[in-house]
């Protein structure tokens, strides 16, 4: 891990969207197969929110989230297997410990939520979450890790629950995440694969956007 340089921290609204745009990712990360979907880019002034039914609504960025954006890509349907999703999430908080504080939502709101509805026809099941701070059982390449696993249903296009994973990491203010939502006759391995690549070219960007300069 770099070291993260104070001076270079976001202040402003502006500074973080500026941050935001050098870290988040488009579909040529994912190959060439990956196109955007419609809605490309989330409302920057709205935030997602799991209310008590375990709903996923939308509300007002809170005080500790200075920008965010989620932008949704497709893998269509071709060769054997159905439309996969690829939604990348990137937030700048003040510091590292409003950061981490989003980190540990995350992890509470699947253990208080295992079943999530996202939409009126798309769901998740069976959720279960893993973290590791810096250092422990070997993670070397981000300040804080969560993952959740579980199930996604698309009601409106039936068959059975394919494979669900979101991957989040943390450098310094700034979380990002890749969900990975599979589709029948797409490798689990695979979809797993797509998001490590994303992940792993957010944080090597948030490393240029906001470490200390090698001497």
């Amino acid at each position: 891990m770099p070291e993260l340089d104070e001076a270079k921290l976001p202040r402003t609204a502006a500074e973080a969207r500026a941050v935001l745009a050098r870290i988040v990712v488009d579909e040529r990360v994912f190959g060439p197969r990956a196109v955007r979907a419609t809605p490309f880019e989330s409302n920057p002034r709205r935030w997602p929110v799991l209310d008590q039914d375990c709903v996923w609504q939308t509300a007002a960025l809170p005080a500790d989230v200075l920008a965010t954006s989620t932008r949704h890509f497709r893998i269509p349907a071709a060769d054997g297997h159905g439309t996969v999703r690829l939604d990348v999430t990137v937030t700048v908080h003040h510091d590292r410990e409003e950061s981490g504080w989003e980190t540990a939502r995350a992890m509470e709101e699947v253990l208080r939520c295992p079943d999530q509805r996202l939409t009126s026809h798309e769901t998740l099941k069976n959720l279960w979450g893993n973290g590791n701070y810096f250092g422990d059982q070997g993670n070397a390449w981000t300040e804080d890790a969560f993952s959740e696993t579980g199930e996604y249903v698309d009601e409106a296009e039936g068959g059975g629950p394919a494979v669900y994973t979101w991957s989040q990491s943390q450098f310094g203010p700034v979380t990002m995440a890749v969900a990975g939502k599979g589709a029948a006759g797409f490798p689990t391995q695979e979809l797993t694969s797509l998001i490590v690549k994303g992940t792993s070219e957010m944080n090597l960007r948030a490393g240029k956007a906001l470490a200390k300069e090698a001497p």
